[in-house]
């Protein structure tokens, strides 16, 4: 498998989540905009982080452990440093959104890497 690809692609998943969580609000990207409902939030954090715990889980194959680890460290780690941002505001329930969205990725990539026939060695 190459794993070119899936570095770059996790390096731009993560750049686009740390921007879109460190920048002020009115250059956060946004689906719908500024006035969008609160379910659409939900669904954006859970499905970046969801992304990033897929394209971990096929970067790390069968380290379950170490790619749920590494997706919640940066919800943690990010919701943090949103701390130190003036005009944005860290909350539990968003580093638990996160988590779960990254979670969920991983278990999805490592279930279908357990279908996929393995190289020969």
């Amino acid at each position: 498998m190459l794993r070119n690809p899936f570095v770059a692609a996790t390096a731009v998943c993560l750049a686009l989540i740390s921007y879109a969580t460190l920048a002020k609000l009115t250059g956060r990207p946004v689906l719908v905009g500024h006035s969008e409902a609160y379910w659409i939030v939900v669904v954006e954090r859970f499905s970046a982080y969801g992304l990033l715990g897929f394209l971990l889980s096929f970067l790390l194959p069968g380290r379950l452990g170490l790619a749920c680890g590494l997706v919640i460290s940066v919800a943690i780690g990010l919701e943090v440093l949103q701390a130190l941002t003036p005009d944005r505001d860290p909350a539990l329930l968003d580093v638990l959104q996160k988590a779960a969205g990254g979670t969920v990725g991983v278990l999805l990539a490592q279930t279908i890497l357990a279908f996929l026939p393995r190289p020969p060695s």
